[in-house]
């Protein structure tokens, strides 16, 4: 098989969806600018703080600059939050309190969030009396009739979506089904407080979900908001009186944002947010490629063949550990850091089964860079995410596809 020459149809097929990514990317690039240009943005905003960090232009203005892209009344963007598993951790705790339910309609969440959830004597949320339910998603979407029984017996304060799949086989959610089913729940009782699991997803729509009815989200800076520049970070945005509450947590009460100092250069995080549209639409464009090769390869992929993905996360279904392991080791061959480096699975913080993960990144961990990961169980699924730029994407899905198909004889 001529994989190029694969490759070369596989991106003509994928013309009508590439067109609508860069229309993506263009209407939020426009987004990001005019929110930029409304707050001034200039050299002082990139100045580092010491100490408590008072009156932190940087600081507050970023903060202010993502509220307005989010179309939200207040965000949080902090340096000082560690990941979006943080980030979410953060929301939680700063709006729940003792004997509130939450009620999941996504299902499980993700493995990093167990411990958060039901994690025994290590602080977790079950530690403090908050009950934790869940609606699983029916056939990739929500279960209306489940959620709405849900609603009446448990009466619950938040109600959660994970937007993104984690590890699990199925698409990440539209935003469009993101926007109906908060129409739905808010006419159940319109004092439940709707909160996203917002990583991978930035970016990837015209709209974020708090745009479209949805109270708080959370997510990572190190994923595609912060546009491959932002070394570390996570941010909350929503209602001001809900992110208000986080931002007790995440200092201390009565003191919430006053607070807060970054003794590095703000510039990553300004400049990560500028190109996050056009890094997200690279990303978005590798996931339909890798899609639709491998799709031609003979696996089941999500996105599949021609779809128009939700986040920048490419599913591939293996069915065997070889060729799993196999390809996030191509992943780290073609990486531009480590690329000597063979990844093996391991014992990870915060998961159940061991995980490999192929990072070759400019900042640790960080999936808007091209990386690849899995849990090493049945069926052997790769989460390929991320990619600051196509022709990189492109060279990577040439290598796999290649070394897939002398391996296995495809």
């Amino acid at each position: 098989m001529n994989i190029e020459s694969l490759i070369a149809e596989c991106e003509k097929d994928a013309t009508k969806n590439f067109a609508e990514i860069d229309n993506i990317a263009y209407n939020n690039q426009i987004k990001v600018l005019r929110a930029f240009k409304k707050f001034k943005i200039a050299l002082r905003h990139f100045a580092p703080t010491t100490g408590y960090g008072y009156d932190d232009a940087a600081r507050d203005t970023l903060s202010e600059v993502f509220a307005d892209i989010f179309e939200t009344e207040k965000a949080i963007v902090s340096p000082m939050i560690a990941s979006g598993t943080h980030a979410l951790a953060l929301m939680l705790f700063g709006i729940l309190r003792p004997n509130d339910v939450m009620l999941s309609i996504t299902g499980d969440v993700y493995d990093t969030l167990q411990g958060v959830i039901a994690g025994e004597g290590n602080g977790s949320l079950k530690d403090f009396g908050i009950r934790f339910e869940k609606v699983e998603l029916a056939h990739g979407t929500f279960n209306r009739t489940a959620i709405a029984t849900a609603v009446k017996k448990l009466h619950p304060k938040m109600l959660f979506i994970q937007r993104s799949r984690g590890y699990s086989w199925r698409d990440a959610l539209a935003v469009s089904d993101i926007r109906s089913i908060c129409q739905f729940v808010k006419e159940l009782d319109s004092s439940i407080i709707i909160a996203v699991d917002n990583c991978y997803g930035e970016f990837t729509a015209l709209h974020e979900p708090t745009a479209l009815g949805t109270d708080i989200c959370a997510g990572s800076m190190i994923k595609n908001p912060g546009g491959g520049f932002a070394p570390t970070g996570g941010y909350i945005a929503g209602k001001a009186k809900l992110v208000e509450a986080v931002g007790y947590r995440l200092t201390a009460p009565g003191v919430g944002t006053e607070v807060g100092s970054y003794a590095a250069d703000y510039r990553p995080f300004y400049q990560g947010l500028f190109m996050a549209p056009h890094i997200t639409a690279q990303a978005m464009k590798g996931a339909v490629l890798f899609g639709a090769v491998f799709s031609k390869l003979g696996y089941e992929t999500l996105p599949a063949e021609n779809a128009l993905p939700n986040d920048i996360i490419c599913s591939i279904k293996f069915g065997n550990k070889a060729d799993l392991i196999e390809f996030c080791r191509t992943i780290q061959s073609v990486s531009p850091i480590d690329s000597h480096v063979v990844p093996y699975a391991w014992d990870m913080p915060g998961y159940d089964e061991q995980v490999i993960m192929a990072a070759g990144t400019f900042v640790q961990g960080a999936s808007i860079e091209l990386s690849a990961d899995s849990p090493i169980k049945e069926p052997y699924i790769a989460y390929l995410q991320g990619g600051l730029t196509y022709e990189h994407i492109k060279y990577a899905v040439t290598q796999c596809a290649s070394q897939i198909a002398s391996k296995i004889g495809k």
